[in-house]
């Protein structure tokens, strides 16, 4: 039975995982019993290296991954209950499967202003001059705003990743899922996008965000709680300020690690013992 959307509930969360296992085509379990609550406003930050489940956690929350086991609902419906396809559209997603399925050729302007119907192609439907100024509003804030009518192939890494997060904002989503999204950036690309991020955290009128990165750096100001991974297993959870410790984090990486901060940003190191 298909579910009607339901109105929108302040006490409700975004997402909420519960005793979820996930597996492999072959049987692998790659999440084992993850219970996970996003309240309105939360943004996290899941942190863990390489195959710890973390991209199947996003894919989890963006409803393209079903659990073998346990309940994922977001935004109010239950996943293999409601409709996917209409609830997708209330989701942002950025990640680089999205980039691999768009034509180079088309502008940064026609890159995002598609998204408003989740279209690759701006011949497929419509728009009117209130979805263009949305786009090149979007645009703007991302850092591109002279970007927009070159073509998505003569972008910068850097812009790239800019004008996909327009994108990805362009269906005023209420929950936005950031896949890696500094993957392959230079250093200034890279804060760019963060100072971005950093931004849309704090609007009133922004998306609940779910940040994935193996790195502590990328993690922006105005995400207050972070999940720890390894093996499909929750290490830690909790207030980012709190929970982002030597301790936690060596646990996570299997690594002796010394994490340093500096306000709201974070680096961390492995710590090398040298002999006398």
């Amino acid at each position: 039975m298909i579910k009607t959307a339901a109105p929108d509930d302040a006490d409700r969360p975004i997402a909420e995982l519960r005793n979820v296992v996930a597996q492999a085509p072959d049987g692998t379990t790659i999440l084992s019993r993850m219970s996970l609550r996003i309240d309105p406003g939360a943004h996290h930050v899941v942190l863990g290296p390489n195959g710890s489940g973390k991209s199947t956690l996003i894919g989890l929350l963006s409803m393209y991954v079903h659990p073998a086991s346990g309940s994922v609902e977001v935004l109010g419906e239950q996943l293999g209950r409601t409709d996917v396809r209409t609830l997708r559209s209330r989701i942002g997603l950025l990640g680089g499967s999205v980039q691999d399925l768009l034509r180079p050729t088309l502008s940064a302007h026609d890159i995002v202003v598609t998204a408003r119907h989740g279209a690759l192609e701006p011949w497929w439907h419509e728009y009117d001059a209130d979805d263009h100024d949305r786009a090149d509003e979007l645009l703007d804030l991302v850092g591109c705003e002279n970007m927009g009518r070159r073509a998505f192939a003569t972008l910068s890494v850097g812009e790239r990743q800019r004008a996909l997060l327009a994108r990805a904002l362009m269906s005023n989503p209420k929950l936005l899922l950031l896949d890696e999204p500094a993957a392959g950036l230079d250093l200034a690309a890279r804060e760019s996008l963060v100072a971005t991020m950093a931004e849309i955290a704090v609007r009133s009128d922004g998306p609940t965000m779910v940040l994935v990165t193996h790195h502590v750096e990328e993690i922006a100001p105005g995400f207050s709680r972070v999940i720890m991974l390894r093996d499909g297993h929750v290490v830690a959870s909790g207030p980012t300020a709190e929970t982002m410790t030597d301790k936690n984090l060596s646990a996570t990486f299997d690594l002796d690690v010394t994490v340093e901060h500096d306000g709201d940003r974070f680096w961390a190191r492995a710590t090398i013992d040298r002999d006398d």
